[in-house]
């Protein structure tokens, strides 16, 4: 039997003189790569760190759009729910000053035989009402000669009549009020001609 044995001098010491080696090997096979290729391994570098930037860059951009939208979408939602509380709270208190202005109404169909001084008074304090539901933006509804709609009017009878059309408000026993599209209390009416 023949035995091995190990050489001292070609077998390296360590490991470290084994990557060294390596990587002067590496770096002889670089060099003699033609000068174009390196060039282009670099652009192909740059290229690929370009399009990663433009890729945070874009999901940064949708990340801002977003953002943006929900913001939009919370201010416009605060924004009605705050006219929803005002025209809430208002119509609570002017469903309180309603029997009041129901009153100045039947005072001032009854004014036919009252002295001119009354009348006067009776008229001013009824404009002076009108005037602060109209800064409110509170709406009378329900005349004679409207069309009937039952989601504002509410139909306590009806009637036949030639002089008016179809579904036609014939008689208004108290009228309604709104602010925007909440109906605060609905017109008490006589309808005429509906079936």
């Amino acid at each position: 039997m023949s035995k091995e044995t190990k050489n001292p001098e070609t077998e390296p010491e360590n490991q470290e003189e084994v990557k060294e080696t390596a990587e002067a090997q590496t770096e002889k096979e670089e060099e003699k790569k033609p000068k174009k290729e390196k060039k282009e391994s670099k652009k192909d570098k740059k290229a690929e760190e370009i399009k990663e930037l433009e890729e945070k860059l874009k999901a940064q951009k949708d990340s801002y759009m977003r953002l943006a939208a929900e913001y939009d979408n919370y201010r416009k939602r605060t924004a009605n729910e705050k006219l929803s509380i005002y025209n809430d709270a208002t119509a609570k208190a002017v469903e309180e000053l309603l029997p009041v202005a129901d009153s100045m109404q039947m005072a001032l169909q009854s004014l036919k035989d009252a002295p001119e001084e009354v009348k006067k008074g009776i008229e001013l304090v009824s404009q002076q009402l009108d005037k602060s539901f109209e800064k409110l933006k509170i709406e009378g509804f329900g005349e004679i000669g409207d069309d009937f709609n039952p989601e504002i009017h509410n139909a306590v009878s009806k009637i036949e009549s030639e002089d008016l059309g179809e579904n036609k408000i014939s008689q208004v026993f108290q009228k309604g009020y709104k602010i925007g599209d909440k109906v605060i209390r609905h017109a008490m009416v006589q309808v005429a001609n509906c079936d």
